[in-house]
């Protein structure tokens, strides 16, 4: 930790007053039954056995033909994995499980409107349903191996059936989030050289039926102003007949699939078999005000990837119940509802809508009926859920066995609800760590070996070594309390492949600034950095601060924006914080809190107090907060990210940008109108930005 006396922190180092937290075991019964229990699991993926240890992954899968090399490195850092193998990844994920297993549930899905009933697809109708769309994709569409496709569907399963039926012809997909603009896949479309575009009319979310269908048509306007034309929009209908949308069918370019699947009825379409280093899909990062960076994820390694770490770190038995709750528009859903459970022959749950909608007991009443006894979500759904409903897990019998939170970090206070509320106390938690761009987890604790701490997501995983470097590449070591770059010094079979078409782009980005020679061959000169900041405890375990560039620099001292949220969060009647840069005269900068509260709280200066005195005793004096806003909501994505961006630009009375994507687009306006009368009514005279501050608040929070 820096002092006032002490010299500026460098660009990577963050001030930390992080405490540790206590450990928590995991269950014996948990133990009885994991998948990973021999501590010898440890030794076999150490450095000395790299890259062969991932072998024991790619064992997971069946090979049409197998590799002549594990790891191919001779054009760093386009690593190339299990070359000279062959596969199918729909295959790996449905035809293998048919002769033992078909008619068991590959698939649950889960409408949001409780009185619609659940769709159970079997791995023998998933088989059927792929095969068709794979016959439409080729007869109808002309799609051929390499194409690309892009998908802008919600959570149906139809997404999964589209996704496997590209993974058969070997035809790359883009799944763009469905909540996402038109404006935002078109440039997709177009950074993909997609031609065809698949959609669905409407999906519901939280209780209305929302008319979907209309962004195709902007997509297509986008795509083709940019030069990429699109020849077919194929249109999933929501309900069997209906079409749920306004927007006009366009004659020769929108087909309904339902009507073109007639003519491929029990079609059977034979896997293509692929080299694993052959891509499988793209996968678009969010967020940026460049060009879209499309993640090229590959055949083999990345399902060799998802297949181990959900084996071994979501502890997947084929006769488990699992439930993902993201969105497979995320890295997540591909990797953790898809691609990785249906490897390994599970069954994996998928739900439609809001996971509060119609109440906040929505997401135990599904675990209760339908037996789910694993668990995934992100520290936002998280904290909504311990926000709206803190007792509500109290009302349901459901007993899981493990629990995941994805995404970000998670506050000690939230991770010990999730623990002892939501998992009753029965179940082991995994806090993990990665990114898109990383096909599988980086970090996580091993659940039966490895004890959970609040906070911390853990140490590496089997076969990834990080390491925190400052800003000249000097190693900070464990146990120092001083914070850096997380990086990681090795390949591993998920890593993507490039970014589609700009390979100097990846490189600059993710091996530039520490690679040691540009000229090496050597995997060890070219470490991969993340892009985040983070801290290591003595134990060897990880406490990721959030990205290096959601820092808060106060008079010198870089605040990372996770601690000052998890020390208001120790405010009781607090539900949700997010902090906030503001432009200031004296110190440069200074933090601005936000927080919104538990139901039946009301806002009053003794919880601003609280927030404030909770900060200085977590922290210091040095981070104690300009203002403390309470609201009623924070402006949110539709997969419930608060966007700090937004809220910092109301602080700062810059731009907020565009908010039409948000889930709730309308409290941007109720908190400007608070937020900025109250500044304004206390003499704050709204400060001219220059150029460059303009720019830092609206960087401010992005997605990597």
């Amino acid at each position: 930790m820096t002092t006032a006396h002490e010299s500026p922190a460098s660009e990577a180092q963050i001030s930390v007053h992080w405490r540790e937290e206590d450990y928590y075991q995991p269950p014996a019964k948990f133990i009885g039954q994991a998948n990973a229990t021999d501590p010898g699991i440890f030794r076999r993926f150490d450095e000395g056995h790299f890259p062969d240890c991932f072998k024991e992954y790619a064992d997971l899968l069946s090979w049409d033909a197998y590799w002549h090399t594990t790891l191919d490195t001779s054009n760093p850092p386009f690593w190339r994995w299990f070359v000279g193998g062959r596969l199918n990844a729909c295959y790996n994920c449905v035809d293998r499980h048919l002769a033992a297993d078909r008619d068991k549930a590959a698939l649950i899905w889960v409408p949001e409107p409780e009185a619609e009933p659940t769709r159970t697809i079997t791995y023998q109708e998933l088989y059927r349903q792929v095969n068709e769309f794979a016959a439409l994709l080729r007869e109808d569409c002309g799609l051929r191996t390499g194409d690309r496709v892009t998908f802008h569907l919600p959570m149906v399963p139809e997404l999964p059936v589209a996704m496997l039926a590209c993974a058969r012809l070997g035809v790359i997909h883009s799944e763009v989030f469905g909540g996402f603009s038109g404006t935002a896949c078109g440039e997709r479309i177009a950074d993909s050289g997609s031609r065809i575009l698949v959609t669905t009319d409407g999906y519901y979310r939280n209780g209305q039926l929302v008319d979907h269908k209309a962004k195709a048509d902007e997509a297509v306007r986008t795509a083709n102003g940019l030069g990429q034309p699109v020849d077919k929009v194929l249109v999933w209908r929501r309900h069997a007949g209906q079409y749920a949308s306004r927007a006009a069918m366009v004659d020769g370019r929108d087909f309904f699939v339902d009507e073109l699947l007639a003519e491929h009825h029990r079609a059977v379409v034979e896997p293509v078999s692929m080299p694993a280093e052959a891509p499988l899909f793209l996968m678009y990062t969010s967020g940026t005000t460049a060009r879209p960076k499309g993640c090229q994820h590959s055949t083999g390694g990345y399902l060799a990837y998802v297949a181990g770490t959900s084996k071994y770190y979501q502890d997947i038995h084929p006769d488990d119940t699992y439930w993902c709750c993201a969105d497979i528009g995320w890295i997540t859903g591909h990797s953790y509802i898809v691609y990785g459970p249906l490897a390994l022959g599970t069954t994996s749950v998928v739900y439609e809508g809001a996971p509060t909608y119609p109440d906040a007991g929505r997401v135990w009443r599904i675990a209760e009926r339908l037996g789910v006894n694993i668990f995934h979500t992100a520290p936002t759904t998280i904290r909504m859920l311990r926000k709206l409903g803190p007792h509500e897990p109290d009302n349901y019998d459901y007993h899981l066995k493990h629990m995941t939170t994805v995404g970000e970090p998670i506050e000690p206070e939230v991770w010990r609800w999730y623990h002892d509320v939501a998992g009753k106390g029965e179940a082991v938690v995994v806090d993990t760590w990665w990114q898109t761009e990383n096909g599988g987890f980086l970090g996580s604790t091993l659940p039966a070996l490895q004890a959970m701490k609040p906070g911390s997501c853990g140490p590496g995983v089997l076969g990834v070594y990080p390491v925190i470097y400052d800003e000249d590449g000097n190693t900070v070591e464990a146990g120092s309390g001083k914070a850096g770059n997380i990086c990681i010094r090795n390949p591993w079979p998920g890593i993507f492949q490039t970014i589609w078409g700009q390979p100097d782009r990846f490189e600059q980005i993710y091996y530039a600034k520490y690679c040691r020679n540009p000229k090496s061959t050597d995997w060890r000169d070219w470490p991969y950095f993340a892009g985040d900041g983070a801290v290591q405890a003595a134990d060897g375990y990880f406490r990721i601060l959030g990205r290096v560039d959601d820092v808060i620099n106060v008079a010198g001292h870089r605040l990372g924006t996770k601690e000052l949220e998890s020390a208001s969060l120790t405010v009781d009647q607090v539900a949700e914080a997010a902090a906030v840069p503001v432009i200031d005269e004296i110190r440069g900068r200074a933090v601005e809190m936000y927080v919104s509260l538990k139901p039946g709280m009301a806002p009053t200066a003794d919880v601003e107090h609280a927030v404030t005195a909770a900060i200085e005793r977590e922290i210091g004096k040095i981070a104690r907060p300009k203002n403390v806003w309470i609201v009623e909501d924070m402006p949110k994505t539709r997969s419930g990210k608060i966007m700090r961006r937004v809220i910092a630009g109301i602080s700062n009375f810059a731009d907020v940008g565009d908010v039409s994507t948000l889930a709730n687009p309308e409290i941007v306006e109720e908190i400007r109108h608070h937020i900025q009368g109250e500044k304004l009514a206390h003499g704050e005279v709204p400060r001219q930005l220059t150029r460059e501050e303009a720019d830092e608040i609206r960087a401010f929070g992005r997605d990597a």
